[in-house]
């Protein structure tokens, strides 16, 4: 994000005013829309700062460490604790708890802070107990990616304590999303993806807890807020009653030569939104990569279509290769100390797989 747009866009009040400042809403399966408040850049900066500071415990200038360091980087959401809506459907249950029980593989290499980024899968209940995410149209006036269906996120600054709090800071600078981990937790984080702009993006996976949370969008980055449904990435076909959706066949994929230099090629997953009539483009890309992932790990199966090319290299053997290849991130490499040597080889590393399996031990 532009530094000069870094705060301007900012909640008015604190979080735990905000149902009591702003007009409030549901968040469900329709069209959610949103303004953009903008305060002047001193007020909003303070305000960004204290507001981060008040929730994640973290030493302001004038107080004090709170709470354990752990707590910090870690907390763990306890389903039986959380306020869970009453219509929250068994399977959506189930998914919430396998995403919480999720633990990323140990990365086999290290990777350099200046080309990490993060994006925000911000979980919410539907009104029939479903699942669903939220979805931003990006601004038209955007030089890369303009109007494409996308994930709150960004690169990660250097002030940022970790790939989480990068996720969480674009998506309250995007669309006004609460930083507060009462009312937004942590569920899970995902394995790094590689983007087509030779950035390492770690998904970073939260539920929305509060249903009075309205959206303040960032006009400059974010034109639309949707939702889409989560269960639906794993299928061919869609459940909508939109009869425009029964025209076009919902999920469809190409398979792309690779671009970083290996051979073979890339399955590319394209998912109607049932918003195109409107200009909405659908679900591609990189974005519906990580859904589907996040939706494999939470609903605990494959997908209703093959997953990946005939040919194609698993996640992590794109991104040692592009660690070893790439000019970008060899570069970041040097100028971060990283030894280069110490990237595994490409065919030491396993191909395309399913999400590991997941510790299933009931916390509940």
């Amino acid at each position: 994000m532009p530094k000069n747009l870094l705060y301007k866009c900012a909640l008015i009040g604190r979080a735990g005013s905000i149902s009591r400042f702003l007009n409030t809403i549901t968040l469900n399966h329709s069209l959610l829309t949103g303004v953009c408040f903008v305060l002047p850049h001193r007020a909003a900066q303070k305000h960004f700062e204290s507001e981060w500071h008040t929730t994640y415990n973290m030493p302001s200038n004038t107080g004090k460490r709170q709470g354990k360091l752990l707590d910090f980087h870690r907390p763990r959401i306890r389903l039986d604790k959380a306020p869970l809506p009453p219509q929250l459907k068994p399977e959506s249950r189930q998914c919430l708890h396998n995403l919480v029980q999720y633990s990323p593989s140990k990365p086999k290499m290290k990777f350099p802070k200046s080309r990490q980024a993060a994006v925000l899968v911000a979980l919410f209940v539907g009104r029939m107990g479903d699942l669903y995410v939220l979805l931003s149209q990006r601004s038209s006036n955007l030089r890369s990616y303009a109007g494409d269906t996308s994930l709150p996120g960004g690169k990660r600054e250097p002030k940022d304590r970790s790939i989480e709090y990068t996720a969480r800071r674009e998506a309250y600078e995007e669309i006004g999303l609460p930083l507060d981990k009462r009312k937004v937790p942590l569920l899970c984080i995902l394995e790094p993806f590689l983007a087509g702009s030779n950035l390492i993006v770690t998904p970073v996976v939260v539920l929305v807890l509060d249903n009075t949370i309205r959206p303040i969008l960032n006009e400059a980055e974010v034109a639309l807020l949707f939702s889409h449904p989560l269960a639906s990435l794993l299928k061919t076909e869609t459940t909508s009653p939109d009869p425009a959706m029964v025209e076009f066949d919902y999920h469809t994929h190409t398979d792309i030569k690779e671009w970083i230099g290996l051979s073979g090629s890339y399955r590319m997953h394209r998912f109607l939104t049932g918003r195109e009539a409107g200009g909405t483009k659908p679900v591609y890309g990189l974005t519906a990569a990580i859904l589907i992932y996040v939706a494999m790990v939470g609903y605990g199966r494959n997908p209703d279509y093959e997953l990946f090319a005939p040919d194609q290299w698993s996640h992590e053997q794109r991104l040692a290769y592009a660690m070893k290849h790439n000019e970008a991130l060899r570069e970041a490499q040097k100028k971060e100390g990283i030894d280069i040597d110490k990237v595994p080889d490409v065919q030491s590393l396993p191909g395309p797989h399913s999400p590991g399996k997941i510790d299933v031990r009931s916390r509940l």
